[in-house]
């Protein structure tokens, strides 16, 4: 997510400190320890300004939500939302998704969301594209087997590729839907989603449940080449 400097960026940071997670490697395998006695640990990738984050953290108390964001301007506003809410059950990272299974034990999560990230409509870019097969195999070694992940998106052509992408890794899709809104408003809107449905844009939505898959042979070997190379 783009946005403009903020000059006064590191003090609104310092302001809500309590609510980022500064080091969170060193969470790995101990995220619940943020809330004791919570009934699951879910994860929003690509939160923005946190209207999602923290609507979806107040409607479900017992629930501690973890919020990834790589854009600080856009963190601190979600983290200043979440303060000013005055929320208990959720925090912020500032990291890049690809580094999930150093920050995240296996099997660690219970729910993903993935709301509207960058189409990375070039074909060459395809591998950028949050659920390229190479984002799939991630997420399906850090949520549990049988949880889920959750991706909306306004965005035709990606939801098409992402489709195709679940069925090559032979992952169940439940609830898909092109036009999620069609009938009224479904579940808790980002912001981004409350623009463009009101610009009457149809928004693609599904579930997929996660298991250990194995990746198609070109993708693990192309995976294996970079894990020695590193």
């Amino acid at each position: 997510m783009r946005m403009r400097k903020m000059k006064n960026l590191d003090t609104r940071m310092e302001n809500c400190a309590a609510y980022r997670i500064v080091e969170p490697a060193a969470k790995k395998g101990d995220w619940r320890s943020l809330k004791p006695g919570c009934t699951a640990l879910w994860v929003e990738v690509g939160c923005g300004k946190g209207k999602f984050t923290a609507e979806t953290a107040e409607a479900n108390p017992d629930v501690l939500l973890i919020a990834v964001e790589r854009c600080r301007e856009a963190m601190v506003v979600a983290m200043e939302k979440a303060q000013a809410m005055g929320l208990t059950n959720v925090f912020y990272i500032d990291m890049d998704v690809a580094n999930m299974e150093e920050i995240f034990a296996a099997g660690e999560i219970d729910r993903l969301f993935i709301n509207f990230p960058d189409p990375w409509p070039r074909k060459k870019n395809a591998k950028r594209r949050l659920t390229h097969r190479g984002f799939l195999d991630k997420y399906c070694r850090v949520v549990r087997e049988g949880g889920e992940f959750h991706f909306k998106t306004d965005n035709a052509p990606l939801f098409e590729f992402s489709v195709e992408e679940f069925a090559a890794c032979g992952l169940e899709v439940k609830n898909l839907t092109r036009d999620l809104h069609k009938d009224g408003i479904v579940g808790i809107m980002t912001g981004y989603e409350e623009k463009f449905h009101s610009l009457g844009t149809p928004i693609n939505r599904c579930e997929v449940v996660c298991k250990p898959f194995v990746l198609p042979p070109e993708e693990k070997k192309k995976k294996d080449e970079e894990e020695t190379e590193e």
